[in-house]
């Protein structure tokens, strides 16, 4: 009798526009971990409240595998994380970088981690960029960095992760961008054959 994987992948949209480029962006890689059997739980936390790092370190002292600010949801996000076999983060491009309810995902999520022992170690991880014309190449390269630096396995696809749409207000425009729906639907297969490697 063939053994059933169990696999799951815990998304993060952090654009403010709950339905816009970069949801739709994500849509389609998710549409294919599905497909694959991949269990996925999305987050869209794009409204939310969440500071950044403040360099208290009192992570380091604790090791309880938290974050020591308790005034956001940022800890429910952390442990998410910690149970997912991957991680996938989606960002618009602000002003050529990621929107900031990402970056303060990776400021303190990515200490916890590392100061707890690695424990994002050995997991899958993808970024998933939303552009309008430029920047988004730094975008991608700023959520791979923490991936890279937590020992996580970063998948590719059949180009940089990257959807394009020069019409922000109107998010279906995106649907034009052929390579980029393609490069989603690469990235999504490859996350899941990946997963399935790791965990057979």
């Amino acid at each position: 009798m063939e053994r059933i994987l169990e696999m799951n992948v815990v998304v993060f949209n952090g654009s403010p526009r709950k339905e816009g480029v970069t949801y739709q962006c994500l849509n389609i890689v998710m549409d294919e971990l599905k497909a694959a059997g991949v269990e996925v739980d999305y987050n869209w936390i794009g409204m939310d409240k969440l500071q950044g790092c403040n360099s208290c370190y009192q992570c380091l002292q604790n090791k309880n595998k938290r974050c020591a600010v308790k005034t956001d949801k940022m800890n429910d996000y952390i442990e998410k994380i910690l149970e997912a076999d991957g991680i996938i983060l989606g960002s618009p491009t602000f002003f050529a970088d990621t929107c900031t309810t990402i970056k303060a995902l990776i400021e303190r999520a990515g200490l916890v981690s590392k100061v707890n022992g690695d424990l994002l170690k050995h997991k899958v991880g993808a970024a998933v960029v939303a552009v309008r014309r430029a920047g988004a190449t730094h975008v991608f390269s700023s959520i791979n960095y923490f991936f890279l630096i937590n020992e996580m396995f970063v998948v590719g696809s059949s180009y940089w992760n990257l959807g394009v749409n020069p019409n922000v207000m109107v998010p279906d425009a995106f649907k034009k961008d052929k390579e980029g729906i393609e490069t989603f639907k690469n990235l999504g297969k490859n996350f899941a054959f990946l997963l399935q490697k790791l965990k057979s």
